[in-house]
């Protein structure tokens, strides 16, 4: 999850060539700049985002799903009107 924000200044030569990978990639600018960074100094290892895949794979089924969740809320909603009538 991404919770840094970043301000930096370019060129205007830097911003077109990272403007036309960008395009060339079909992702933003921003997204090419992590990248340049991690390929750069160095960023997770495969293992570590395979770990992480893993991670989020085991959450799944220890949660609802958003149309659990509206079941769930409709289901109190009735209770709550049955219980005041």
């Amino acid at each position: 999850m991404l919770k840094e924000r970043l301000q930096i200044l370019v060129t205007a030569e830097q911003r077109q060539r990272l403007e036309a990978e960008a395009r060339r990639r079909g992702s933003s600018v921003a997204t090419v700049v992590r990248e340049a960074i991690d390929a750069s100094l160095g960023g997770p290892t495969r293992d570590e985002r395979r770990a992480a895949v893993e991670a989020i794979k085991a959450m799944r089924g220890q949660y609802l799903s958003p149309e659990e969740i509206e079941a769930v809320i409709d289901e109190e909603r009735e209770q709550i009107l049955h219980a005041d009538a």
